[in-house]
């Protein structure tokens, strides 16, 4: 599925766009001008990645410092195991699109939780 995320135009380098699917992806356009996307939540905790900080190709969870490669979805050290879910970034006349992974995600038990409606 391809979705408009968009305008490039709006989208400066160094800069993220959270799109509300479920679950969440963020677009990553870094200061190289490559754009990436990868499943927003961070796969140890619930932790909004667009929220993270950004160098190179990585992309570092703000609460426990895991880095994940933006073109592998790879992880860099725990406390995250498990990489992220990467996908298809396409532009076209200035927009972004994103084409969602077709492979599960790797949500952290409290994130999966909150997206089938429970806490416990």
């Amino acid at each position: 599925m391809m979705i408009p995320a968009c305008p490039l135009a709006d989208l400066p380098r160094g800069e993220a766009f959270r799109l509300e699917t479920d679950p969440a992806v963020t677009v990553f356009h870094t200061e190289d001008g490559e754009l990436f996307a990868i499943d927003d939540t961070c796969t140890h905790q619930d932790a909004s990645l667009a929220d993270g900080w950004v160098e190179d190709c990585w992309v570092e969870c703000p609460l426990h410092a895991s880095k994940f490669n933006l073109k592998t979805g790879e992880v860099d050290a725990p406390p995250a195991k498990l990489p992220v879910r990467t996908h298809e970034v396409v532009v076209e006349d200035g927009m972004v699109y994103v084409k969602l992974s077709t492979a599960a995600p790797n949500l952290p038990h409290c994130a999966v939780r909150k997206l089938a409606g429970t806490t416990a």
